[in-house]
C-alpha cells in the first residue's frame, strides 16, 4: 500500500518504534501573565508578545510532524494552537477540559494580592496540600478532567505518532503529574512552563515519562498562575 503525502510526511518526522508522544504546549504572554495576575478560567486573549511566541515555536513544532491537536477552548490557548495548526494543515479540537483551575475569588488578583489576602491558603497549597485555592477546584480534579482527555486522544495516534496537547501552566502539571503516576503532593516538583513552552511525555514499557521539560529556544521566566 502506497502511503499518501500527507502521511509520508508524517511518517519521516517519527524514528521508527519510538512509541507514541504527547507534547504538552502551553499558551503564549497574556497581560494578566505581565501582571502576574491569576487568570484560571478567565478569557484573557494574547498580547502581540504572546502571538509572535506561538508562531515562533509553532515553527519547531511543526518540524516534529505531530499527527493531530487538541487544545483548551479559551481564547490564549486556542490561538496558540490556531499558529500550529496553520503550519501543519490539522484540525484543531477544542476541549474545555483543558481549561486553566478554576480559582475562584483568586482569578484576577496579583500574586502580591493572592499573598496578602490568602497567605495561609497559598502557603499550604504551596506544600502541596490539597487546597482549593480561592474557593475553587483542586488540583487532583483538575487532573481528574484533563488527563483522560490527553489518554483519550493519546490512544487514537499510529505507533509512532505524535499528539500536541494546548493547554495552561498548572493544568498541564496536573496532567503530567497524573500520567507519571505521581502522587499529587509531589506535583509542585515539576516546575512551572514559561509561556509557549513544552514538555515531552514518552510511551514506555512501564507507561509515560517524562523525555523533556519546560523546553523552548531560549530560557524565558515563569510568568502565571503556576508560579
Amino acid at each position: 500500500m502506497t502511503a499518501t503525502g500527507a502521511e509520508a510526511g508524517s511518517a519521516a518526522g517519527r524514528t521508527p518504534g519510538r512509541g507514541r508522544r504527547v507534547i504538552l504546549w502551553r499558551h503564549g504572554q497574556t497581560l494578566w501573565n505581565v501582571e502576574r495576575r491569576f487568570q484560571g478560567t478567565t478569557d484573557v486573549p494574547l498580547t502581540e508578545t504572546g502571538v509572535a511566541q506561538a508562531r515562533r515555536s509553532a515553527r519547531l513544532l511543526a518540524s516534529l510532524k505531530p499527527d493531530a491537536i487538541v487544545a483548551s477552548d479559551l481564547r490564549r490557548a486556542a490561538n496558540t494552537a490556531a499558529e500550529l495548526a496553520a503550519l501543519t494543515g490539522l484540525e484543531v479540537t477544542h476541549d474545555e477540559a483543558l481549561r486553566e483551575t478554576y480559582a475562584g475569588v483568586w482569578q484576577g488578583l496579583t500574586h502580591e494580592e493572592i499573598v496578602f489576602r490568602f497567605g495561609d491558603e497559598y502557603t499550604a497549597w504551596k506544600r502541596g496540600e490539597p487546597v482549593r485555592r480561592g474557593g475553587g477546584e483542586l488540583e487532583s480534579e483538575v487532573a481528574d478532567r484533563a488527563a483522560p482527555v490527553v489518554l483519550r486522544h493519546a490512544e487514537k495516534l499510529p505507533a509512532d505518532g505524535t499528539l500536541v496537547v494546548v493547554s495552561h501552566g498548572g493544568t498541564i502539571r496536573t496532567t503530567i503529574g497524573r500520567l507519571l503516576g505521581l502522587e499529587a503532593d509531589n506535583w509542585e516538583s515539576l516546575g512551572g512552563l514559561s509561556n509557549c513552552c513544552w514538555s515531552v511525555l514518552g510511551e514506555g514499557a512501564r507507561g509515560w515519562r517524562l523525555l523533556e521539560h519546560n523546553a523552548g529556544t531560549l530560557p524565558e521566566p515563569v510568568l502565571g498562575d503556576d508560579d
